[in-house]
């Protein structure tokens, strides 16, 4: 079986975390919930690089917001993927640290989980590529 790919899910909004948690841990997901900014970076300043495989987090938080916190992360983990979810957001204010922005409600749960596992899958890197062998001059001109 393969081990649970673990989401520090973030949101200042209590119902909306419980929410989130809910919908990504019964897609099989382990879910690390923080209900601010400031405890998510100590979890993400706790962990060993690697074993987070997703920073999810609201854009608009009181005292840090998400554009912010993805910005402090990265700097402590550099390769954890980082996604962005929020209702208000004008075009100058959208997601730019994260490597995916979704406005809530413009996009179904089903939507979010398939950008989730896309970009936990891309965490681990690209497949391993195989040299595609090149047909030399002797096998070209014999054909």
């Amino acid at each position: 079986m393969r081990p649970k790919k673990t989401i520090l899910c973030v949101d200042d909004n209590e119902q909306a975390l419980s929410v989130r948690t809910f919908l990504l841990e019964t897609r099989g997901y382990r879910v690390i919930p923080a209900l601010s900014p400031q405890h998510a970076l100590e979890i993400i300043e706790q962990s060993a690089p690697g074993s987070l495989d997703l920073l999810l987090c609201d854009l608009v938080m009181p005292q840090m917001n998400g554009n912010e916190l993805v910005r402090r992360a990265k700097h402590i983990q550099p390769m954890l993927p980082a996604m962005i979810v929020s209702n208000t957001v004008s075009s100058f204010d959208r997601a730019c640290a994260a490597d995916v922005f979704l406005p809530k409600g413009a996009c179904s749960p089903a939507e979010m989980i398939e950008r989730i596992r896309v970009l936990v899958a891309r965490k681990r890197g690209p497949r391993k590529a195989y040299p595609v062998p090149q047909p030399t001059l002797t096998s070209a001109v014999a054909s």
